[in-house]
């Protein structure tokens, strides 16, 4: 009996220890979990993000992280284009009401560039970017799926709601880590990313359309958006503090949607329909006054936030009392939905302008060269995107060649070059005829893009270095909305001006198959000069307005290299520090650190 009952307590206790020891581990991973979201919760502050010349490895997987969801972003907006006559010929619609697939995109994306600033002011990076995947991931289901053109209409402006606001985070949390003198290798390292999806986008597509049918790109993207979505909650930090008590101006958001929405669903149309229908010069002209009242709220509203904000920093300056600080705080004046006086920073003016000119006359050529390359000269559309992959492949290349030259000789050098090759490739593409050696249009393409990727990083990297560090959310969703409406306006203009001087041309050679031809090459040659004196336009705005800090004189070029000899020594010291000193054992500070000055 009693060694029968010793042998049952003992495993009673075995059971319960068991038991406890279960309990023990599960509180254990629960607790190690609620440590990891915690860690990741808070914000990385500037010393733990970026450690003696280098990103720490939260940073850099964070980084990471952004940079291959916005690559998703870029890669979505023109991985579609390939399978759009399979799409309409599937619902029975006409070519017009299918390319809305592709037009969603940058028009959605439009409207949600300038909700970017107040976004980040009110939430964190983490709460953007796993919303922002969660949104993106149900438009992929809902398109993948749905039964009706609508539907698939429906998820995929979800897909870009979702992506819509990440290149801003991306440049913004980017700016948040780095040194201005780091900021040109990092924004040229992520653009060489973004320089990558369009090129790939359509050949993929194209290729999966053909192996798999249309739906399997939705499919794909299901699936891409759940392992950005995980990454996202599992190896995300936050960056920027935000403001909880930050409110929304809804009726600037509203004012926003209609103005920016209007404006460019109008000039989306007017490839189809012409400036002269409703459909177009309705919702441009709702937008215009939109965009009007719009710009007339955020200045009243900034002015505002402005004297409040003098109100405060006097009360302080006086030596008022925590009471009355907070007295004045509690009137609850909120800045501006987007904050525009930013543009009154020349610098960064000049930037955005440069930035919108460049995506106007480059976004344009994307459409009319593959027109010249299909319809006037008979090639196929695997042809043509051959033949336009090569500038694809030199602006990834030159998007980070021109941030590491950002880097060491300012801004002004580089966008100089790459604004006057920009201009070179546009008027050698000009040349081009009816037995034009198709190549050369690729060639040509090449030296284009060359230089876009010496102009746009650049520019955009310094105007927004010429911004106090609370301004660059802001200044990025200005200049981020400026260049969508460049692109978003460039093309259709273009393309109607190439139209119209083609009909134009026609009526004087007279009726026929090679007279239609040599029409259309005429509108094309026509749009291309005009591209051209766009361009020249940018390259004397570069030449005169790219001036100050950062630009690229010979005294900058001096401090730079300054700056540079001096953090590192500052880098050496500290590795010799780290090793015990200059001692018999210690490593020297040339095996840690590389001589040249980078």
């Amino acid at each position: 009996m009693s060694g029968r009952g010793k042998g049952h307590d003992t495993a009673d206790a075995g059971d319960m220890d068991g038991k406890g020891s279960a309990k023990d581990s599960g509180s254990t991973r629960g607790t190690g979990i609620a440590k990891q979201r915690n860690s990741l919760s808070r914000v990385l502050p500037k010393n733990e993000s970026y450690v003696n010349g280098h990103l720490s490895r939260a940073a850099f997987i964070s980084i990471a992280i952004l940079t291959f969801i916005t690559f998703v972003g870029n890669f979505t907006q023109l991985q579609l284009s390939a399978a759009l006559p399979t799409i309409v010929e599937e619902f029975g619609i006409n070519i017009t009401t299918g390319q809305w697939l592709s037009s969603v995109m940058p028009l959605v994306m439009g409207i949600m560039v300038p909700l970017t600033a107040f976004l980040t002011r009110r939430f964190s990076t983490r709460q953007i970017v796993i919303a922002s995947m969660v949104v993106f991931t149900a438009g992929s289901v809902l398109a993948w799926l749905g039964p009706s053109f609508l539907l698939v209409l429906a998820g995929r402006t979800l897909e870009a709601i979702g992506s819509g606001v990440m290149w801003p985070v991306l440049q913004i949390t980017v700016f948040s880590i780095f040194p201005m003198e780091r900021r040109g290798v990092a924004m040229g390292t992520v653009g060489m990313a973004m320089s990558v999806a369009p090129a790939i986008g359509p050949t993929i597509g194209g290729w999966q359309t053909d192996a798999s049918g249309w739906r399997s790109i939705f499919m794909m993207l299901t699936v891409i958006g759940l392992i950005a979505l995980l990454m996202a909650i599992f190896g995300l930090h936050n960056f920027v503090d935000n403001d909880a008590s930050v409110k929304a101006d809804f009726f600037s958001v509203a004012l926003s949607i209609f103005g920016f929405g209007g404006v460019m669903y109008g000039f989306t149309n007017s490839e189809a329909y012409g400036f002269g229908a409703p459909s177009v010069w309705g919702p441009m002209a709702v937008g215009l006054v939109g965009i009007t009242w719009f710009v007339l709220r955020q200045l009243k509203g900034a002015k505002r936030f402005r004297q409040f904000s003098d109100r405060v920093f006097a009360a302080r300056k006086a030596g008022a009392d925590e009471h009355t600080i907070q007295k004045l705080r509690d009137t609850d004046v909120q800045p501006p939905l987007l904050d525009l006086t930013v543009l009154r920073n020349r610098s960064f003016a000049v930037g955005t302008l440069t930035a919108t000119l460049s995506f106007f006359a480059f976004s344009s050529i994307l459409v009319i060269i593959p027109l010249y390359i299909q319809n006037d000269r008979g090639y196929s559309a695997t042809m043509s995107g051959l033949i336009m992959l090569p500038g694809a492949i030199g602006q990834c290349i030159s998007q980070f060649a021109g941030g590491r030259a950002l880097d060491r000789f300012g801004v002004r050098p580089v966008a100089l070059t790459g604004s006057i090759l920009l201009f070179v490739g546009t008027l050698m593409m000009s040349l081009i005829g009816p037995h034009t050696w198709i190549w050369w249009v690729s060639i040509c393409q090449f030296i284009r893009q060359i230089g876009m990727g010496f102009v746009l990083m650049p520019i955009t990297t310094w105007s927004l270095n010429c911004l106090k560090p609370r301004e660059v959310s802001a200044g990025s969703a200005v200049t981020n909305t400026a260049r969508q409406l460049g692109g978003a306006i460039g093309a259709p203009v273009l393309v109607i001006l190439m139209e119209t001087f083609s009909v134009l041309r026609q009526r004087a050679l007279g009726a026929g198959t090679a007279n239609a031809i040599a029409a259309n090459i005429f509108g094309v040659q026509t749009a291309l000069h005009i591209s051209s004196a766009i361009v020249l336009v940018m390259v004397f705005t570069v030449l005169i307005g790219v001036k100050g800090d950062g630009a690229g004189s010979a005294r900058d070029v001096a401090h730079r290299a300054l700056r540079r000899m001096h953090t590192q020594m500052e880098e050496r010291t500290a590795a010799r520090a780290l090793h015990g000193g200059a001692g018999p054992n210690a490593k020297s500070g040339s095996d840690e650190w590389p001589d040249r000055i980078e």
